[in-house]
Order: structure tokens, then C-alpha cells, then sequence
């Protein structure tokens, strides 16, 4: 049993569990790496917003001196989005991170993994990782190939929690994720959609095991889903709003510049998908950066309608 001592509450989320109060999840990574300074911590501050808004407590997740942190304070932000060698932390690093006192940022496999133990039923994110694609001849050789998988796929199998997204990162093998999340068992909701997203895109072309339209309906799949003791993830899938999607065909154009680029530059393992978000953010002048935010903001919405729903 995890020892409680690891764990850091603050005072907003510590109180909001002690009186059954809705609290979403929110991870770190997407701060710290995931999008660029300074709209880093003007997300950061405006996802916590937007969940309050919505009558929630937000609970970002990272890191810090070695302390399982879930909630943090304004000081605390500015820490994770303005350090520029933040560690990356997942959970094959949480071992290390505690034995010689880190401060990181958690990526979406380790903030589930902490906000389950945490006691928190909900969590918010962008785009989930899942199954590489096979990508350029050169980056195949340096053991980046479809076999590759993301640790937030193992996570997402093995833990009862509600995860809100847009779907898998673009940059990914779509279909076979999607085939993962099927052989494992995880069910993959459309909130308000019937094909699962594309990040980015509002469609994929393919299927969601259900539909549902309300937080009323994901909270009944939730509940059953808890009834049967199936320990897996509720994959609560949201499709960008409408003003902000980016057409799939201009997409895969400016991915496959990114791909070459990648492949010129050498990079892979962990750093690829950065990389990748981060030359489509140039090549397209900052539209696919836009949608990223809008896809963030509407899904710590609608994180937040559902975690009100299950504590009604």
C-alpha cells in the first residue's frame, strides 16, 4: 500500500476531498513541455479557471522535491511552466523521482496513476498517447516503429478513472491505438460524437464503442462499469469545437514535414512527440498551437460537468 506521507494535498483539494466535493485532474507535462512559454502557464491558469467556473476543483499533479504534489499553488505554476529543464516524469521514473527528491512534471500515465491513489474519479487532458507510427526508414533504425507503445496505454488499462480527451496526439498510429484500446478492454465513450477524434480533427473515421450525450449518461457507464469491478479506464472522448478544427488533409501535409524533419534531426524516443506538436505549431503559424489550447480548455469543461454529475 502506498505510503500517504509521499503524498503533498493543497489546502483547496485536500478540503474538497474531506467533503465529497467534484475535483478533476489536471496533468503537468502539457505545461511544462507540452506547449510553449508563455501560453504554458496561461493555459495553466486558465484550465484551473475553467474548472472552477464549471463548479470543480482543479488538481494539477507533478512533482516536487520528491512529493506526490496534487493540487499546487499559483507559485508553484509559474515553477513547472517557467523551468526549462523540468524533468519529464512518467511512471517508470516515480520510483527515482522519489528516491532522490525530484521536481517534475507528470505525464498523462503518471498523473493517472497518482490521482487514482489519490482518491480523484476524474482527469483531464489533451491527447492520450498510445501505439507509434511507423515512421521514416532512419527513425525506424533508431527503434521508433509501430511496436512502440506509450505507457499511458498500460495506465489507461489497468485503472478505474475517467479520462476526458480528444482522442490520441495526431503524430500517432490512430488505428492501431484505437485496436489497442479495443483488445484491452478500455471503452472508448463519444461525448457528443461518434467517431473517436483526431486531436486536432473532430473525426477519425473511427468507431467509439458508445455515445453519450450528457454527464448523466457517462456517470451511468461509469457506475457500471464500477458494479462489474472492471479496473480499467472510462475513455471519455471530446471533439475540438468546431471553430478550431484543422482539416485531417491539411494535417497530414504539415506532419509529414515535421516526420522529415525529425528524422534530419535524430530525434526519438520521448522527445519525438514534442517535437513533432512543436514544428506543426511553426509550419502552420500557430494554428494546430490555437486548437491544442481550445481542445484543452473544452475538455477541463466538460472533466468538470461529469466530476459534478458523479458527486450530485
Amino acid at each position: 500500500m502506498i505510503d500517504q506521507e509521499l503524498f503533498k494535498y493543497s489546502s483547496e483539494v485536500a478540503s474538497a476531498i474531506a467533503e465529497n466535493k467534484p475535483v478533476v485532474a489536471l496533468e503537468s507535462t502539457v505545461i511544462a513541455h507540452g506547449l510553449p512559454r508563455p501560453q504554458n502557464l496561461d493555459t495553466a491558469f486558465r484550465l484551473e479557471r475553467i474548472v472552477r467556473d464549471a463548479g470543480g476543483v482543479p488538481a494539477t499533479i507533478a512533482i516536487l522535491g520528491g512529493k506526490l504534489c496534487v493540487g499546487l499553488n499559483e507559485d508553484q505554476l509559474r515553477f513547472i511552466a517557467g523551468e526549462s529543464d523540468i524533468k519529464k516524469v512518467s511512471i517508470r521514473d516515480l520510483p527515482v523521482a522519489i528516491a532522490q527528491g525530484w521536481s517534475g512534471a507528470t505525464t498523462v500515465a503518471s498523473t493517472i496513476w497518482i490521482a487514482y491513489r489519490a482518491g480523484l474519479k476524474v482527469f483531464a487532458t489533451g491527447g492520450i498517447g498510445g501505439v507509434h507510427r511507423a515512421l521514416l526508414p532512419g527513425l525506424s533504425a533508431a527503434g521508433i516503429s509501430g511496436s512502440d507503445v506509450s505507457a499511458d496505454l498500460p495506465s489507461l488499462a489497468s485503472t478505474a478513472i475517467i479520462v476526458v480527451c480528444s482522442g490520441a496526439k495526431i503524430v500517432l498510429d490512430l488505428s492501431a491505438t484505437r485496436e489497442w484500446l479495443e483488445t484491452y478492454g478500455i471503452t472508448v465513450v463519444g461525448y457528443h460524437c461518434d467517431e473517436m477524434p483526431a486531436f486536432y480533427s473532430r473525426s477519425s473515421g473511427l468507431p467509439v464503442d458508445v455515445r453519450a450525450d450528457s454527464p448523466t449518461e457517462v456517470i451511468q457507464l461509469f457506475l457500471s462499469q464500477q458494479a462489474l469491478g472492471v479496473e480499467r479506464a472510462l475513455l471519455v472522448t471530446a471533439p475540438v469545437p468546431d471553430k478550431f478544427e484543422i482539416p485531417a488533409r491539411e494535417l497530414n501535409t504539415t506532419l509529414d514535414a515535421a516526420l522529415k524533419q525529425a528524422e534530419v534531426e535524430q530525434v526519438s524516443g520521448r522527445e519525438l512527440t514534442p517535437f513533432l506538436l512543436s514544428r506543426m505549431a511553426q509550419a502552420s503559424h500557430g494554428a494546430t498551437l490555437r486548437t491544442n489550447i481550445a481542445l484543452l480548455e473544452n475538455n477541463a469543461r466538460v472533466a468538470a460537468e461529469i466530476a459534478n454529475e458523479l458527486f450530485a
